[in-house]
């Protein structure tokens, strides 16, 4: 039986070695151009890291498809069902693209300092230009989309994924600022949300590789409902991780989700139990807060389950996931897929 510190390897360095390819990809489909402050603002946040983690679903998902030896292929020239060839390395790239887009808006919206160990964009350019940058990014996705190469009819239909993908992020993130303003948001509220925040980003890059290559209505909608359930879990890890991480491991201040009111899994169900979230922390300032605080904080909530029911509820979402691969052939990269979905609960950052 493989240990989770084991899969986390297995993962970390399948992940790494498709990070790395699209890390080459990401200057040669958004290079540095006029304006440069606006395209360096753009590619600031690419530049700076990141794990990577929805283009890698996107790549294994093609090779499962494909039935081809994980990073055997030429992702420039990928086999379609049909036996054509498209460039997945640019689906791969167009969603991370998407990503960074996301951040930097959601750091403007937060007014967060850090992302990622480094200043946000806003505050390492200016909110004009991160606005920008933000706005830039967003469109040049379905630039580099259109670059595959794909059948028209299934490049029409990958854009509107795309499209769809974007719309649905939009308005999760608007959920998520109204339900700041709630003391009564119900754990099925607080699951609609996060899967229009975060996780249709995650939907979207497994399905978009069965769209691209011709797979049936089945596999995509199979591929789709797998990403929705890994994405909610990854959400609900990170906010488990934003009350047990060192700050200086996480990127951030711990305990920044529970200073700044956020709704999580977790204070959504501790309410339920009866605990008074705003009194946890004596402070609405991250930066003021203390780690005793966060660590009283955390008592409490784990005193009332309430981090335990966030695991237990990631859990479920990861093995419902990985129920829905079985359209896919039984092959390496499948069971990539399904270490993937557990490692997304497992990590520690």
């Amino acid at each position: 039986m493989t240990t989770s510190k084991a899969r986390e390897e297995t993962v970390l360095e399948a992940v790494r070695a498709r990070r790395e390819l699209v890390n080459e990809a990401i200057p040669e489909e958004l290079p540095v151009q006029q304006p440069e402050r606006l395209y360096e603002a753009s590619r600031y946040l690419l530049d700076a890291g990141g794990k990577r983690l929805r283009p890698a679903v996107l790549l294994a998902a093609a090779e499962a498809l494909a039935d081809v030896e994980p990073l055997s292929t030429d992702y420039r020239s990928f086999p379609t069902l049909s036996g054509e060839e498209i460039d997945m390395m640019d689906a791969a790239v167009s969603v991370e693209v998407i990503q960074s887009f996301t951040l930097i808006h959601d750091d403007i919206m937060d007014d967060d300092d850090l992302r990622r160990g480094v200043p946000a964009v806003h505050r390492e350019y200016d909110l004009e230009t991160a606005i920008l940058a933000g706005d830039t990014l967003y469109s040049k996705a379905f630039e580099i989309m259109l670059e595959t190469g794909a059948d028209p009819s299934r490049m029409v239909d990958a854009l509107d994924v795309l499209a769809t993908t974007c719309t649905k992020i939009c308005e999760g993130q608007a959920l998520d600022v109204t339900f700041e303003k709630r003391d009564n948001v119900a754990p099925e509220e607080y699951l609609e949300m996060v899967e229009q925040k975060t996780a249709v980003l995650y939907a979207a890059s497994a399905c978009l590789p069965a769209i691209l290559q011709g797979a049936d209505q089945e596999t995509i909608d199979a591929l789709y409902g797998y990403g929705l359930d890994i994405g909610r879990a990854f959400q609900i890890q990170d906010d488990v991780l934003d009350l047990t991480v060192p700050s200086d491991k996480l990127g951030k201040q711990r305990g920044s989700d529970l200073v700044e009111e956020k709704q999580t899994l977790i204070t959504v169900h501790a309410r339920e139990q009866g605990v008074d979230i705003e009194g946890l922390v004596d402070t609405e300032d991250v930066d003021a807060v203390t780690e005793a605080e966060i660590d009283d904080a955390v008592a409490e909530l784990e005193k009332v389950g309430s981090i335990d029911y966030a695991n237990e509820t990631a859990r479920d979402l990861v093995e419902q996931g990985k129920n829905r691969l079985s359209v896919l052939p039984d092959n390496e990269a499948r069971e990539l897929l399904c270490e993937i979905a557990d490692y997304l609960i497992e990590r520690s950052y």
